[in-house]
């Protein structure tokens, strides 16, 4: 899932002091900051609201139990049908081919953020395997060009594009630095005057007042509550090296098939085919796998990871390739998400899938590595990737592992197809 930040735009004054350059972006670009967390978690507790009427409140109502097969295929392919209804319907199709969308992008027209935004909400609402950071950074970025632009129609619109880009990822992360590491990637190869920190400096500001909002308002939390690993040895530095490569082997298996399934489903040419029969195969998947395997994931990798020694391999390989599939399927159809929450399940199923077959590896190394593999392979995002798998190790000692286990995984990786296509449906590369 490849990044398409611009690079923060220095002021019409960037030949003076660095002070007088930066200080002017101290304030827009804590507005920014806070507004794209607002949004993100306004957008969250819709979501979160809507699905509990869908899979409690509904469910108990009719005496039906809530993840039954018969409910699960009902209400995923239901969140087909309304989310082809607005895709069909609103002004931009809310937005375009969502195969073809990495974390940010050029701005989108401010009159399609309302439709990509029910799009979102119905995803994350109905259990479809996707999250939500592609829409909520897409209508970040248009709101803040489009505002930006109205305020001060002298500043470079790229401006605007990074902070909001920054300030999305510091909130649906809970901290700046998963940001510093996305824009610091981003501005490699990229001229531009003053140093790395000075350009860094508004997004950063950015990132921290939207992790800030998200954190007072929030509290969100990436700890699994995995015991610690605290004396790392050789043993675990093998099995990290290899979890991580073969997860990212793993993950390469939709990456690969990716353009054949998005194929198949543009050849129904209308959302209201292309998303309910995707609601449909989504719910068939989910009622395979089971609740776990719907949603973005988050909540499902906490919970499976409450339950380390309580799965067996079978069941884990299971829960690891339905939700890859669901995650295929959900990429291909047209449903509005993103695609790192959804892959983190992936990783982490698959690495308890390896620790099942060789109990001696540490629940640690074998999550961490598993989500690491799988992040590199469906996102190609070095530092995310290695970002995310040290957060959920929550062990320090865990990243030289880390750092290390990336190198062969990101060799098998490198140059292979990812998990997003270009405007005529060919792998990204």
């Amino acid at each position: 899932m490849a990044t398409d930040h611009a690079p923060p735009a220095p002021s019409p004054s960037a030949d003076q002091a660095p002070l007088r350059v930066l200080l002017p972006q101290v304030l827009p670009a804590l507005a920014v900051g806070v507004g794209a967390a607002l949004l993100f978690l306004g957008i969250s507790a819709l979501a979160e609201q809507f699905q509990h009427v869908l899979w409690n409140d509904l469910p108990d109502a009719l005496d039906i139990g809530a993840y039954s097969s018969l409910w699960t295929i009902s209400v995923l392919t239901a969140a087909g049908i309304a989310s082809g209804l607005v895709i069909w319907k609103f002004p931009g199709h809310a937005g375009p081919d969502p195969a073809a969308m990495g974390l940010g992008g050029p701005p989108l027209a401010p009159g399609i953020v309302p439709g990509l935004l029910l799009a979102s909400t119905l995803t994350l609402a109905g259990g479809v395997s996707l999250g939500p950071e592609n829409p909520i950074i897409a209508s970040n970025i248009a709101l803040a060009f489009w505002l930006g632009h109205k305020a001060a129609p002298t500043i470079p619109g790229a401006f605007w594009v990074s902070l909001a880009s920054a300030a999305t990822i510091g909130a649906l992360f809970g901290t700046p630095v998963a940001a510093a590491l996305v824009i610091s990637e981003a501005l490699v190869g990229r001229p531009g005057r003053g140093s790395l920190w000075d350009r860094l400096f508004a997004p950063l500001v950015a990132a921290g007042a939207g992790s800030m909002t998200t954190q007072l308002l929030a509290e969100p939390s990436f700890d699994m509550g995995l015991p610690p690993l605290t004396d790392p040895g050789w043993g675990d530095l093998l099995a990290a090296l290899v979890i991580a490569s073969l997860a990212a082997l793993f993950g390469l298996a939709a990456c690969y098939l990716f353009p054949t399934v998005h194929a198949a489903f543009r050849r129904l040419r209308h959302p209201m085919l292309m998303l309910p029969v995707g609601g449909l195969v989504l719910g068939l998947l989910g009622a395979l796998g089971g609740h776990l395997t719907l949603f973005k994931g988050l909540d499902e990798v906490k919970e499976l990871a409450s339950s380390i020694g309580g799965w067996s391999s079978g069941e884990l390989a299971k829960l690891a390739v339905v939700k890859l599939a669901a995650l295929l399927i959900a990429a291909s159809c047209g449903f509005r998400g993103g695609r790192i929450f959804p892959a983190v399940f992936v990783g982490a199923a698959f690495g308890l899938f390896a620790q099942a077959l060789v109990p001696e590896v540490h629940p640690a190394v074998a999550i961490s590595s598993g989500v690491l593999g799988v992040l590199l392979a469906t996102t190609r995002q070095g530092w995310i990737s290695l970002f995310v798998a040290a957060v959920i190790a929550g062990s320090p000692p865990m990243l030289a592992l880390l750092c290390l286990a990336s190198l062969p995984a990101w060799l098998v990786v490198t140059g292979r197809p990812q998990l997003e296509l270009d405007e005529q449906g060919n792998a990204l590369r």
